[in-house]
């Protein structure tokens, strides 16, 4: 993942000028679905967005979890139907992607909550005004050590997912051609 920036000199008795930056987005993640696997009993705590220049990213929060302690899979789905129940959930977007980590949303010790999601609402705190890719958010559930989310996005496009210390990161690009 690399940057290239192009940078006009200019004499310094000359009129201010224009610097131009052209960023070269990353390529190749393609659209199938991607897996890690392996399982937790460190709960998930939260769920953030970001914004960045050729993609919008959403977090997943397990403190407690370490390197590849936990598991995920990412995929595109016609449908996001809840675990346990079938219950269709409705989300908006052009294209749905399911996203499951494996830890619980709440704590497997008490049951009480550690992310205080909704089935079919959207994550709490997670405000996609302005984001290019991202369209909806849906909680759908935590089902036997699983916790579930609908991503509604544009349509189609291009993802990675990174499993770091005690997080999973989901990257979609916004559009299928590595330009800004």
């Amino acid at each position: 993942m690399g940057a290239t920036f192009g940078v006009t000199a200019i004499p310094a008795d000359a009129a201010p000028a224009t610097t131009t930056q052209a960023t070269a987005c990353p390529t190749g993640w393609g659209s199938l679905g991607k897996t890690g696997v392996s399982s937790t009993t460190a709960p998930l705590e939260n769920i953030r967005t970001g914004r960045h220049a050729c993609y919008d990213r959403m977090v997943f929060d397990i403190p407690g979890a370490t390197g590849s302690g936990f598991g995920y899979s990412v995929r595109y789905v016609d449908h996001l139907y809840q675990d346990g129940s079938g219950r269709l959930i409705p989300v908006g977007g052009g294209a749905v992607l399911e996203v499951r980590v494996t830890a619980p949303s709440y704590d497997p010790e008490t049951g009480a909550p550690t992310y205080p999601g909704r089935a079919g609402r959207p994550l709490p705190g997670v405000d996609l005004t302005g984001y290019r890719t991202f369209r909806d958010t849906r909680f759908a559930s935590s089902f036997e050590g699983d916790t579930q989310i609908g991503v509604g996005v544009r349509a189609r496009l291009p993802f990675r997912v990174l499993r770091l210390s005690d997080r999973v990161v989901v990257d979609v690009a916004h559009n299928w051609n590595g330009t800004r």
